[in-house]
């Protein structure tokens, strides 16, 4: 957690927001920067939206993220 009590850049967090797993990229102001999971397009995201992802939460993110992107044609 950074100084201003929100998530470390680096963090896997949920945005309730937007109903989004992603990760957070920086901090913009009062808002927060994140990105999906596997790459994409970032969004901003109101801090007092997020929370942090538990380690299973973030495990269960990863592994759909993994079998999405083994369903998309190559």
């Amino acid at each position: 957690m950074t100084e201003g009590g929100g998530p470390d850049v680096g963090a896997a967090v949920h945005d309730a927001g937007c109903d989004r797993v992603g990760v957070v990229l920086g901090h913009r102001g009062a808002l927060l920067r994140l990105g999906p999971l596997g790459g994409g397009r970032p969004w901003e995201a109101d801090p007092a939206n997020v929370r942090l992802l538990s380690r299973a939460e973030e495990l269960s993110a990863q592994l759909a993220e993994v079998n999405a992107r083994s369903r998309q044609p190559r």
